[in-house]
């Protein structure tokens, strides 16, 4: 089974290969939320309370059939994450780690919405990082032991078994990503991290 992904331009198009191997959670962060409003899709990114729908899979998993060029990251700081997105359009791909072997890419919602995530993902199983979400009273923490278990089995034995060389998303001769990450300055983060009012 396949779920197609796709940026909102349709320039960047892929798949995503055993959905079903995927977590799914909510995070309320609060650098998930900047780089969404770094990228101008706060609205169409984030829930009512500022929560970003990611699902999490093996990068093995994810294939682009065109548009690799207009892939582009960000670091929120030069020690973040390194967050992609489209650069045709400004459309979030997903979040993953400096050290590709730590296999995983978060991928955000709005690169997976042309068919319903849960028809190929599954519900949501955990809702995590509460504390980063708008208003009161904060929402309840819920499988985040899912989300952790999913990890330590899942991104474990990509690195035993060698799964963690097959990534669209960096170089494995070099350990480089793709694409140059531009590491946000002072003003940009700043702009990025400023919560609207609630």
């Amino acid at each position: 089974m396949q779920h197609p992904l796709r940026c909102r331009c349709g320039t960047v198009q892929g798949f995503v290969e055993n959905p079903l191997r995927a977590n799914r959670c909510v995070c309320y962060c609060k650098d998930c939320q900047a780089f969404a409003r770094y990228l101008g899709s706060e609205s169409q990114t984030l829930d009512a309370r500022g929560g970003s729908d990611v699902t999490q899979v093996l990068p093995k998993y994810v294939t682009f059939s065109q548009g690799v060029d207009s892939l582009a990251c960000i670091r929120l700081t030069d020690k973040g994450m390194i967050r992609w997105y489209a650069a045709c359009c400004k459309t979030p791909i997903g979040n993953t780690l400096e050290n590709f072997k730590i296999s995983f890419i978060g991928l955000l919602h709005d690169c997976l919405e042309t068919v319903p995530l849960q028809d190929s993902f599954g519900p949501v199983r955990s809702y995590v990082n509460t504390h980063g979400a708008y208003g009161e009273p904060k929402p309840k923490s819920a499988g985040v032991a899912t989300t952790l278990w999913w990890a330590l089995t899942t991104i474990g034995k990509a690195r035993v078994n060698g799964d963690y060389k097959l990534t669209p998303f960096f170089r494995v001769d070099t350990g480089k990503a793709i694409a140059q990450p531009h590491v946000l300055s002072a003003d940009e983060l700043a702009t990025a991290m400023r919560q609207p009012a609630h």
